[in-house]
């Protein structure tokens, strides 16, 4: 691939679908863009099996891009993301899950990680139209570039998932990050809906007269609220320094590439 992208690049990217003859090519952007040695099951499966919605984009004729996603009902999700949706929702209900996403180097900050996610919530849009009510991924702890890119395009931290990871034999934390569409959102609890807002917590469905049963008066709950989410906070930053084994999660602790080939995280964009 060149090392000068032209300013132009990105009225020339096309986007086409994935098929068997670019396994190869696949196989040595995957090396370059992951830690994880996939196997050769998982490169069929995303060129063949049409349950994978498998888009690359392409710069004269070249992969420069590529995102990888199933849509799911949500009693497929694992264990450890069960509680990505709430439980009133019906069990026809959807999700999608972005198994990568990836782009070449030299063509990042050109907008292609953007143009292939939009392209996937279209897809989401005229398949399973409004029964899809997430979008959600792994990712390393460690991969601050997917993170940001992420939370810049309103995914939010879900959950904390420590030693999610074996990559050669050595066990790494991972996040679970959602975007929620078409009126998705999850389990209700005391912190939710409730969302900061310019430093202030604002409620995203209820008013306060909503909440007059609760046992705290509504001049005390944000500062209940907010107390709790300081905490939960200073949990995860500290990246729960005291570890035993039963925070782990409910998934056998050597997951190699051909154990979890399916749940490896998002790449750099």
């Amino acid at each position: 691939m060149t090392d000068v992208v032209p300013p132009t690049a990105f009225s020339e990217i096309k986007l086409r679908l994935l098929c068997q003859d670019d396994i190869d090519s696949v196989k040595v952007l995957c090396g370059d863009w992951f830690p994880i040695e996939y196997p050769d099951s998982w490169y069929h499966d995303i060129t063949s099996n049409k349950k994978f919605f498998s888009l690359a984009a392409t710069f004269k004729g070249g992969i420069v891009g590529m995102i990888v996603a199933e849509i799911k009902g949500r009693t497929k999700v694992h264990k450890e993301d069960g509680d990505i949706l709430a439980s009133s929702f019906p069990v026809d209900t959807q999700v999608a899950y972005i198994l990568s996403l990836g782009v070449v180097k030299e063509f990042r900050k050109h907008g292609i990680g953007s143009l292939l996610l939009d392209s996937l919530k279209e897809h989401i849009s005229t398949t399973a139209q409004d029964h899809c009510k997430a979008i959600y991924l792994h990712v390393l702890t460690t991969n601050l570039t997917a993170i940001h890119f992420y939370e810049n395009r309103d995914f939010k931290q879900h959950h904390y998932l420590p030693y999610y990871y074996s990559i050669r034999g050595v066990l790494k934390d991972g996040f679970t990050y959602v975007l929620y569409i078409n009126g998705g959102h999850p389990p209700w609890t005391i912190l939710y809906p409730f969302v900061i807002s310019a430093g202030q917590l604002k409620p995203m469905f209820h008013s306060t007269e909503d909440l007059q049963a609760s046992t705290e008066s509504p001049a005390q709950l944000p500062a209940v609220v907010q107390h709790l989410i300081q905490e939960r906070h200073r949990v995860q930053q500290n990246h729960v320094k005291d570890r035993t084994l039963s925070a782990l999660p409910a998934r056998p602790l050597n997951l190699d590439a051909a154990d979890f080939y399916a749940e490896s995280g998002s790449g750099l964009v």
